[in-house]
């Protein structure tokens, strides 16, 4: 029973600092969504870099370029779903790799910026977006948010520590 014990400890103690990682994820993207869905109204952009950024306030009741969103609302409990089961499967990798520093943020990354959006799918059955990048009036990247910020450094980090690792094993 206390071999157990010590290994369940040595688990939490190499999982607390990426959960704790997650967490800020998670409350960065709460506080930016909750401001944002208090301070503009939907559709209405404000101008924070001429011709390059504005915030603008859109919803996505899909996954990432609005794939599915368009479906019947099945599709909801769909993404939430794949979210529980993500982040089950990050934990686990966490607690496996914990040691790992590169691998470990990357996953932390994913599993705070998923859940940030899985809440809002649970809260407002859809995604909270507002960050828009775009150059001038002609070209304009979907609205995103902190959470898919965070999605995104972490498969960049993911593919960076793949590459080391490859290259390291040559």
């Amino acid at each position: 029973m206390a071999r157990s014990g010590r290994r369940n400890s040595a688990v939490m103690a190499r999982l607390l600092p990426w959960l704790s990682i997650a967490l800020v994820v998670i409350g960065l993207d709460q506080a930016s969504k909750w401001w944002v869905l208090r301070d503009i109204a939907p559709g209405a952009r404000i101008v924070v870099l001429d011709d390059w950024f504005d915030l603008t306030l859109v919803f996505n009741k899909g996954a990432a370029f609005s794939f599915l969103a368009s479906s019947s609302g099945w599709q909801r409990w769909f993404f939430i779903g794949i979210g529980f089961a993500a982040t089950a499967y990050l934990i686990w990798l966490l607690a496996r790799h914990g040691g790992q520093w590169v691998f470990s943020l990357a996953l932390a990354l994913i599993l705070g910026g998923a859940l940030g959006n899985v809440i809002d799918r649970i809260w407002h059955a859809q995604v909270v977006d507002f960050l828009l990048l775009h150059w001038r009036e002609i070209f304009f990247w979907p609205a995103f948010n902190f959470a898919d910020s965070a999605i995104t450094l972490g498969a960049v980090l993911l593919i960076i520590d793949e590459l080391r690792r490859v290259t390291r094993s040559r």
